[in-house]
């Protein structure tokens, strides 16, 4: 028997391990195949003829996929209208439609767009009067909708053009491809007869989903078809004529690489979508031809709608507190908004992956020519490997950015600060380095907007930490001694030296090692200081309550506290969410510490962080750890639906609202006897 529950015990951890790791796996695995991809199909491919093919397109092609742009958002934000409708809170178009677009442009620019739409949607709509569960059955509605869409012609690729989706369409057997098209339909033609086959919610993963009448199915399968066709035909039209790559054969390659580059949970899916697109569209189109449209492309859908949002959404949010301009202007460079920190999060990878880019191409065969110098071919290869050496530490380092660490903040600067100078020295087009600038440029004015200590500086020197250093110190060691330049005389990159199978096999380890080293003592020095858990005995009961200034202390399981232990949060547990009751105890200039060690502490015990009763004070803290405040009535529980704006309230319950919140809400009546016993 006492073997049986062990084993079962051991069964359930394994499967909870291999499902925390499958994501992050396959991201990685999709991420590195990209890498290869696009290695081998831009081999000899030079910014110059990016540059030819950019010039050769037409005005009026331009101004049509920027038309098919517009077109595609506001098609998205009846998502959003019929979502309000189908929970039967209707709002005007105007509010629809800027929830729509703010929510989609930030989730097209992250990632997980299901999670990263969901979190603007659930700021903005409790805002204008909606139920917490409204809400929640407007995110599931539009999510859902975007979905069907995706099965819609993904099935349509699948049954009538399997030969042109990338990667499998020369090595799986066509029927299986079409059989699983046919399958896809099958899923949609289900989704929009169960509303009146089953008659009640479906329940998944533990959530309710409502189900919607016919011709509501209807309506979402074909607008959500009609937005994936439309998104598709901004690429499609940037594209030269060519035989053979008709618009249903194009649709095939695009749906199946926005499939892959959902699967990798990348931001934007960057590198992953843009690998498949390469090479689906290879027997077509040159590389030059299909980076233009990609470039292209994801200017007008992805960056220019995200900085148009961002505006947008930091003017609403002046609006709505009603404060003097200096003082928001102040608060928001402090603290940010929603919009702030991934933007500038994601101009660096953009950044990172230029580099890349340039350090993938061949050299350029004058070097510093406009200034009459004559480069050694050594130096001219070593500062080509120095180009995609800086690009994967961006990359490491637009995540320590997402979580605000300061020290992220100044390597980049540092970073950009070389890009650019490698960019002017080896003489690449001037687009090039004026484009690098800018996103230094744009850098640099959100300094205070990264204020939490990295490990480098919040941490004594530990074991762990001197091990880093010496990962860090030994992998530039080991690049700078390697000289490779000097024995590469066949290739005309490094990638190719170091993939190809005619290098020799220690010196391809050595230099994946060393590069593996730096990027894993980058990581550690961006890592915050790792928590650790707190019981309330006497003694720490007596600092909490010095630090109440004679408020009551609320009663928890644990408490964690600011990075110079002047403030506090007292938490208890639940089933995968830790809640901090109460507002922050303490000194005012260390509750923004304490709120993201309190983050962290949750994080490294895989559970989500909550926080319930607290005061409208720190609401930007806490949208700044990726919780959305739901304001609580005089009883602790949500304010009910009102047809106007939501009323002002003193207390709020902030939680991730996408996964937790139906967890949360029927704890609420115990959660405010805790919160009443301070």
């Amino acid at each position: 028997m006492g073997g049986g529950v062990a084993g079962s015990r051991a069964a359930k951890t394994l499967g909870s391990v291999l499902v925390r790791w499958a994501g992050p796996v396959l991201g990685l695995a999709l991420l590195v195949g990209a890498a290869w991809v696009m290695q081998r199909e831009l081999a000899g491919l030079k910014l110059a003829d990016i540059g030819r093919e950019m010039r050769a397109l037409p005005v009026l092609t331009g101004l049509a996929a920027l038309g098919l742009t517009v077109v595609s958002y506001l098609v998205l934000t009846i998502y959003d209208a019929l979502g309000t409708r189908f929970v039967g809170h209707p709002l005007s178009y105007g509010k629809v439609a800027f929830a729509s677009f703010t929510a989609y442009a930030l989730s097209h620019n992250i990632g997980f767009s299901i999670l990263s739409g969901a979190a603007i949607r659930y700021r903005l709509y409790v805002l204008w009067g909606l139920t917490p569960m409204q809400i929640a059955g407007v995110v599931a509605f539009t999510s859902l909708t975007f979905v069907l869409g995706g099965l819609v012609l993904g099935g349509a690729s699948l049954i009538l053009m399997p030969g042109a989706i990338p990667f499998l369409g020369g090595s799986v057997p066509a029927i299986i491809l079409q059989l699983l098209g046919v399958g896809m339909w099958a899923l949609v033609a289900l989704y929009i007869l169960a509303g009146r086959l089953r008659g009640r919610p479906l329940r998944i993963m533990g959530a309710e989903l409502l189900l919607p009448g016919v011709s509501m199915a209807v309506a979402q399968t074909a607008l959500a078809t009609a937005d994936v066709a439309l998104v598709a035909g901004i690429f499609y039209v940037l594209l030269p004529e060519t035989p053979g790559l008709n618009f249903l054969v194009f649709m095939a390659v695009y749906v199946s690489a926005y499939t892959t580059g959902l699967a990798s949970n990348v931001p934007g899916g960057l590198g992953v979508f843009d690998a498949a697109i390469l090479a689906g569209l290879a027997p077509f189109l040159s590389p030059a031809a299909i980076v233009s449209a990609l470039l292209i492309f994801r200017f007008l859908y992805y960056i220019l709608p995200l900085f148009l949002a961002g505006s947008l959404f930091a003017l609403n949010e002046l609006v709505l507190r009603r404060v003097a301009v200096l003082r928001t202007v102040g608060r928001v460079a402090r603290w940010g908004d929603p919009f702030i920190v991934p933007t500038v999060t994601g101009a660096v990878v953009v950044g990172g992956l230029t580099m890349l880019l340039l350090g993938a191409l061949p050299p350029l065969d004058m070097p510093l020519g406009w200034a009459g110098f004559d480069v050694p071919r050594s130096i001219v290869e070593l500062s080509h490997f120095a180009a995609s050496v800086i690009g994967a530490f961006l990359l490491v380092l637009a995540w320590g950015l997402s979580r605000r660490v300061r020290a992220a903040w100044a390597l980049v600067v540092a970073l950009m600060v070389m890009a650019v100078s490698l960019a002017i020295l080896k003489n690449q087009p001037p687009v090039v380095p004026a484009f690098l600038g800018l996103i230094l440029l744009f850098v640099l004015p959100f300094r205070r907007n990264f204020y939490r200590s990295a490990s480098l500086f919040g941490e004594p020197f530990t074991p762990s930490w001197n091990t880093a250093l010496a990962t860090v110190l030994g992998g530039t060691l080991t690049l700078a001694a390697m000289r490779v330049v000097e024995i590469m005389p066949r290739h005309e990159t490094w990638w190719e030296f170091v993939l190809e199978g005619d290098a020799p096999r220690g010196l391809r380890a050595t230099a994946a090692a060393a590069l593996a080293l730096m990027l894993f003592g980058l990581t550690h020095f961006l890592r915050p200081t790792r928590q650790r858990e707190v019981a309330i005995d006497a003694g720490i009961a007596a600092s909490l309550a010095h630090m109440a200034g004679g408020r009551g202390v609320p009663r928890g399981h644990g408490v964690v506290f600011g990075d110079r232990s002047r403030a506090a949060i007292v938490y208890v547990k639940r089933n995968g969410i830790w809640v901090g009751l109460g507002d922050t105890l303490g000194d005012p200039d260390d509750r923004a510490s304490a709120i993201w060690r309190f983050r962290d502490l949750c994080e490294q015990n895989r559970v989500d962080p909550a926080f319930y009763g607290v005061s409208p004070d720190d609401l930007a803290i806490y949208d700044e750890i990726g919780l959305t405040a739901f304001p609580l009535g005089p009883d602790g529980l949500p304010l009910p639906e009102s047809r106007g704006d939501a009323p002002a309230a003193e207390r709020y319950l902030t939680c991730r609202a996408e996964r937790d919140l139906r967890t949360l809400l029927p704890q609420l009546p115990d959660l405010a006897r805790l919160a009443a016993s301070a």
